[in-house]
């Protein structure tokens, strides 16, 4: 009777993205949170603002265009 045994499994490391990939990924993110920001959700009465409408007049076609209501 012979006494063979299953191999051991070996654990597998694990690969972490590159540090510049990340990087672009959380900057992309954040450039498009913005974008969303200033096109679909500023209108003047809650801006970061304050009060100042010169946001909301340059994107207001945009904003319509993508089909957000504004008035």
């Amino acid at each position: 009777m012979s006494s063979l045994s299953a191999p051991a499994a070996l654990p597998t490391p694990v690969v972490l993205p590159a540090t510049k990939a990340v990087f672009w990924l959380v900057g992309t993110a954040l450039f498009a949170l913005a974008i969303y920001y200033f096109i679909g959700v500023d209108q003047g009465a809650y801006s970061v603002f304050g009060k100042d409408m010169h946001v909301h007049e340059f994107v207001h076609d945009a904003r319509h265009f993508l089909g957000f209501p504004c008035h």
